[in-house]
């Protein structure tokens, strides 16, 4: 997000439980990894989202990704269509960058 200081962007961090030890939302000092003012984190349990976003089973679980949206996206009843989506997150991070990239570029 430091690379994109002052653009007119937003981050959702969604944390959910996933793993055995995902038994509680997650630490303050956790929370605090992320800090920008751009960015809201939300601790999501029952995994709603990742049922909104295709989970069936355990197998189907998203998580672990960065997914981009363009401007003028609107959910609905479900998430519309990304622009880019990819995990995990630390495979993902520079195919993300180039999208926000042209995303910001694109009028």
């Amino acid at each position: 997000m430091k690379e994109f200081g002052g653009q007119p962007i937003r981050v959702f961090v969604v944390w959910e439980a996933v793993l055995p030890t995902d038994w509680t939302a997650p630490s303050t000092s956790t929370l605090r990894r992320i800090s920008d003012t751009r960015a809201a984190q939300f601790w999501d349990k029952g995994r709603l989202l990742s049922r909104a976003m295709g989970e069936r089973d355990r197998r189907s679980i998203v998580w672990d990704q960065i997914i981009v949206y363009p401007r003028q996206a609107v959910w609905t009843q479900v998430p519309p269509p990304p622009s880019y989506r990819g995990g995990p997150v630390l495979e993902a991070i520079e195919r993300a960058r180039a999208e926000i990239r042209r995303a910001l570029a694109a009028p």
